[in-house]
């Protein structure tokens, strides 16, 4: 109480003191008076006895240790009467520190939601995954269970581990009143426990079932949050229900909480159920199922560590092996966070660059709002040389600065703040979705430290040294009222002038960085696909295949949909297809031995529609027909890609046509009819990679393709129709046939080619904003200094046009003093732009880290827009008087 009372009381204690220093003084003066004394006689003497009141009040309120807080205070209050004196000069500062912030922290916000945030799991830096790597296994390969169950028993730094696969095909969850689809996981009964967490409603499975077997846990599932809420209505009484998955039945024991989720990101609201291994498991074939393990650090246990433990496990393990490319394929395992696994390491890249593009910007802002604290500051020189005149010291001085420049900061913040989370709430309209970042991410303790910290550092970086430079400039000069540059000194005009290079050489830098990923979007876009994709609409199929499990899905469900599509007005021709180039649907990896050489190819079983609806281009040979049926000769048509690598002629690609292929049917062989030319399949950016397509009306239920290629379609539709008119009877088609399939999404061609651009898209556009942005700021530091500086030589300016100085020279003069700044600036630029072509060279397609024209393109723009803010200030220099501007001295 007594700390508040100093703090916020002093005006009542320095009127007590006062009256205190009164009640002592007529003490004093009453017994002179009755010494005989007159009573101005005795005031007069009195108070030479007392010596200087004020100065005895000074010293007696400084002892109460309040005086740094009145002076803060009195320094609030001043700046907030300064900022009301000259509104324009604080909305610059503001809003171009607001800018700078705003940018900042919604970078950081998505950086901090992506990779930041810890999972909310126990201790989740103990937790590790765990792949079996070697030959052509790639990080993604998981483990079979006989290897998982050799780690169990032999590792020594793992304290736990867990593990889950999945159910496979679509599934679907009966509830109340919907039928939704989800990610049903299966995983192993301990996995929740490994993880530490526990669940909202009920219990999850019994953990100690290490058999894998049915158990207590057979026929069991657990929710997630959004299964509960969304198919249930939060019912609290779930647990014990019966529910059907497909067409199985599940008893419910559990509902985890909102924030669970694994695997992580999942495109689907979840369910577990537990993992029951099969005659599969106990085998170590190239059917075996793989399964994602998750471990648990043990006290003091490093991952490096772990991983030399569990290597020199599996080499023992990888000799059990009996096929020697298998035996190579599993020889080691990778160990990592589990954390760091979430997110791919092109997303990382991708966003920690942004992060630096916006501290840039931060920078670029900071640098500008310096600049034009250090012009005011030096503007009023001769209000601080009285300041210090009158006895102001020079810490009281910097302090007053720092304060106001405190004051700009945390106005900013609170702008910078709005608009970085309106920024972020917007942000799902650009960041692509291969990036998984929510638009709803939001502020938490973590960015209010940050906003914080942004807030004092930019306070300090901008007031700091204006303050310093004119807490430190000699009083006598300008105190002169003939030197109207007496407060300007040499090293003040040198600080501005080298503020004004940095802005230029950040800001080009900036620009070169956007032109570069807009020339990779310029080209990315007229890269030749090989297929049409205006008029296309296509939908993922939400298929059912519970449903078909015992029947033909080709005959009962595609042909029959297909028939009542093709009647639809408006629809030129429809089909179906696996995988729609770009769009990373289901891929179907094919390995085979042909010609003496091993295969890897993409399957695509397609309808005979496909290439008359995209257009398709023949090398060689012909494409399906309505002939190629079920019980006709199975063929295939390979693309050039597979055709160059195993046809027997590599220089004639169609001389594959007419091999013999793997058989589609059993004990029916099957033939190559045509080479399609190359398209691109998985990016924009790669090459055609050998791809196989398989006619869809040729699968029967025993093809070997039958089930991985049939559980997952995309319709595609060509239609004369916008595609908003035609979506709602094809989703009336879909849902006639089964209601679960009405769930399935829609979009064009045309769109998926525009999210393919992905990560290169996200930075085009966010470096667009950015590099605008540090360009205007850029201008207006120069525009300000140049202004300034004509303002300041108005004089100047007048004699030398009384001494016969052309205009022309003095527009001259103007524009040579801007390019001692500008050209500096843009060597600078230059300088870090090929630093940060090296921070992109990972996003640049068909164009040069070091592009020669970009950078031209950039530097002539930057030197445009500087000659445009010279101009102003130069035409004005121009048009001085030189009569009123000598007559004004």
């Amino acid at each position: 109480m007594f700390a508040w009372s100093r703090m916020f009381r002093h005006e009542a204690r320095k009127e007590d003191l006062n009256a205190e220093l009164e009640s002592h003084l007529n003490m004093a003066i009453n017994d002179r008076i009755e010494q005989g004394e007159e009573p101005q006689q005795a005031r007069v003497a009195a108070l030479r006895e007392f010596g200087n009141l004020p100065l005895i009040e000074d010293v007696t309120r400084e002892t109460w240790g309040s005086m740094r807080f009145e002076s803060l205070l009195l320094d609030l209050k001043f700046a907030l009467r300064q900022i009301r004196r000259s509104p324009g000069f604080a909305a610059t500062v503001i809003g171009t520190l607001a800018i700078g912030i705003a940018a900042a922290t919604a970078m950081f916000t998505v950086v901090d939601k992506v990779l930041l945030r810890p999972l909310p799991f126990l201790a989740p830096s103990r937790l590790v995954v765990l792949q079996e790597i070697g030959g052509k296994r790639t990080t993604n390969a998981g483990a079979p269970w006989l290897d998982i169950e050799q780690w169990i028993k032999q590792s020594i730094s793992l304290q736990q581990f867990g593990f889950y696969g999945s159910m496979g095909g679509r599934n679907f969850l009966q509830g109340n009143t919907t039928s939704l689809q989800i990610d049903a996981v299966t995983i192993s009964p301990n996995l929740i426990s490994v993880l530490g967490v526990d669940p909202s409603v009920g219990h999850t499975f019994v953990p100690e079932n290490v058999s894998f077997t049915a158990g207590e846990n057979a026929a069991t599932v657990v929710l997630s949050d959004a299964v509960w809420k969304e198919a249930f209505g939060s019912d609290p009484t779930i647990v014990g229900k019966v529910v059907k998955i497909n067409s199985d039945s599940y008893s419910v024991i559990g509902v985890m909480p909102p924030y669970f989720e694994i695997p992580q990101r999942g495109a689907s609201p979840q369910v577990w159920v537990p993992l029951v291994l099969g005659d599969k498991d106990k085998t170590r074939t190239l059917v075996t199922p793989n399964y994602t393990v998750v471990g648990r650090l043990k006290d003091g246990a490093s991952i490096n560590a772990v991983s030399a433990e569990m290597n020199t496990i599996q080499a023992r393990i990888s000799s059990d092996y009996t096929d020697a490319q298998l035996r190579q394929d599993h020889s080691g395992v990778f160990i990592g966070s589990y954390a760091d696994s979430l997110v791919a390491g092109d997303v990382k890249r991708a966003l920690l660059a942004l992060l630096m593009a916006s501290g840039v910007l931060w920078l670029i802002a900071s640098v500008n709002a310096t600049n034009l604290l250090l012009a005011r500051n030096i503007a009023r020189q001769r209000e601080i040389a009285m300041r210090g005149a009158l006895g102001a010291s020079r810490s009281r001085i910097l302090q007053q600065f720092l304060v106001e420049g405190l004051v700009f900061s945390c106005g900013s913040t609170l702008l910078g703040a709005a608009l970085a989370f309106t920024a972020v709430r917007l942000a799902g309209s650009i960041i692509p979705s291969s990036l998984k970042v929510a638009s709803s991410t939001g502020f938490n303790f973590t960015i209010l430290a940050v906003l914080c910290g942004l807030t004092v550092l930019t306070a300090a970086l901008c007031s700091a040294w204006p303050a310093f430079l004119s807490a430190h400039s000699a009083i006598e000069p300008a105190l002169r009222q003939s030197a109207p540059q007496a407060g300007s000194s040499r090293g003040q005009n040198r600080a501005r002038r080298l503020l004004v290079i940095a802005e230029v050489g950040m800001s080009l830098a900036l620009l070169i960085a956007c032109g570069l990923l807009l020339r990779t979007i310029y080209a990315l876009r007229h890269v030749p696909l090989g297929y049409r994709t205006d008029s296309i609409i296509i939908s993922h199929l939400s298929i059912p295949s519970y449903k078909y499990s015992s029947e033909d899905m080709v005959v009962n469900l595609y042909e029959p949909m297909l028939r009542r599509v093709k009647q639809l007005r408006g629809v030129q021709d429809a089909g179906y297809i696996s995988d729609v180039p770009l769009d990373h649907g289901v891929n179907i990896q094919l390995t085979l031995l042909m010609n003496g050489k091993n295969i890897s190819a993409m399957l695509k079983p397609v309808s005979p529609s496909i290439q008359h609806i995209f257009g398709f281009r023949m090398l060689a040979g012909r494409f399906f027909n309505d002939q190629d049926t079920a019980t006709s000769q199975p063929v295939v048509v390979v693309n050039r890609a597979f055709a160059e690598l195993y046809s027997p002629d590599r220089h004639n690609p169609s001389a594959v046509i007419g091999q013999r292929f793997m058989n589609v049917r059993k004990n029916t062989p099957t033939y190559i009819i045509g080479v399609l030319d190359d398209d691109r399949q998985v990016s924009l950016a790669e090459q055609s990679q050998p791809e196989v397509e398989v006619c869809l009306p040729q699968l029967t239920p025993d093809s070997a393709f039958y089930k991985p290629s049939t559980v997952g379609m995309d319709l595609v539709v060509l239609t004369d129709e916008a595609p908003g008119t035609m979506i709602p009877d094809l989703r009336s088609i879909l849902r006639q046939l089964s209601p679960e399939m009405a769930n399935g999404t829609f979009s064009t061609m045309d769109q998926v080619v525009e999210d393919s651009f992905g990560n290169q898209r996200l930075a085009a556009r966010l470096l667009e904003g950015f590099g605008a942005s540090a360009l205007l700021l850029s201008i207006a530091g120069l525009y300000g200094l140049l202004s300034w500086a004509v303002t300041q030589r108005t004089r100047e300016m007048g004699v030398r046009i009384a001494l016969g100085s052309s205009r022309s020279g003095l527009l001259w003069l103007v524009f040579r003093h801007a390019g001692t700044m500008l050209l500096p600036g843009l060597v600078l630029g230059t300088g870090l732009s090929l630093v940060a072509g090296r921070l992109l060279r990972a996003y640049l397609f068909g164009v040069s880290m070091h592009d020669g024209w970009t950078i031209a393109a950039a530097i002539v723009l930057l030197s445009f827009s500087g000659a445009l803010a010279a101009y102003l200030p130069a035409r004005r220099a121009a048009q001085v008087n030189p009569i009123e501007a000598l007559r004004a001295e």
